[in-house]
Parts: C-alpha cells; sequence; structure tokens
C-alpha cells in the first residue's frame, strides 16, 4: 500500500510532508508534489503533516481522486526527488480551498 497526493496540493504545494518522509518518496514537479508508490513504506508520517489535507492512504482516497493513484506513480518517475522542506508558493493560501484543480496541473 501506499500513500498518494492528491489534489489539493496543487498550486499550493507545502513540503511539510516531505521533511518526515524516511525514506525520501517525495517528487516534485512545477506546482505540485507526488509520492513514489513503490518507495512508500507506508509510515503514515506525512499525512498529518500535509496544512492542506492532500495526502491520503492508498485505501481511502476519495473516489473523486482516483486518479491520483496513477498520476503520482506516473509523474515520480520523470520528476526530481526532494527532501527538504521549501517555503510554498506565495500564493498557496489563495488556492489552499479551491475545487477542481487537476485541470492547472503542471508537467
Amino acid at each position: 500500500m501506499t500513500f498518494v497526493v492528491g489534489e489539493q496540493c496543487i498550486k499550493c504545494k507545502h513540503t511539510d510532508c516531505v521533511e518526515v518522509c524516511p525514506v525520501d518518496c517525495f517528487y516534485e514537479g512545477p506546482n505540485f508534489l507526488v509520492i513514489h508508490p513503490d518507495e512508500c513504506i507506508d509510515c503514515a508520517l506525512c499525512e498529518p503533516e500535509c496544512p492542506v489535507d492532500a495526502i491520503y492512504s492508498e485505501d481511502e482516497l476519495p473516489e473523486d481522486q482516483q486518479v491520483f493513484l496513477e498520476l503520482n506513480a506516473e509523474l515520480a518517475e520523470v520528476w526530481p526527488n526532494i527532501t527538504e522542506m521549501k517555503e510554498p508558493p506565495a500564493d498557496a493560501e489563495e488556492w489552499a480551498n479551491k475545487p477542481n484543480k487537476l485541470e492547472l496541473l503542471e508537467r
């Protein structure tokens, strides 16, 4: 099983989760983070660290977020690994609770 970064992360991209990951399984894109499913050890340390509740256990992934299971796996293969916390985008709070951000995902 793995954890999955969902839609709430798009354009928010807080990296609090990265700091606590013991296996460095986060990967960073232009405006979104993903978790590599083959590297995640299901420790659950990242989930409570996300200030926008964008991280889900695979078995608790909401139906409307299922596409992110595949996106995390796909994008983790091409994006660079991130191992240290960074400042979130300046407008992260403006995007925190906006719905339907999938179309804004930059690859």
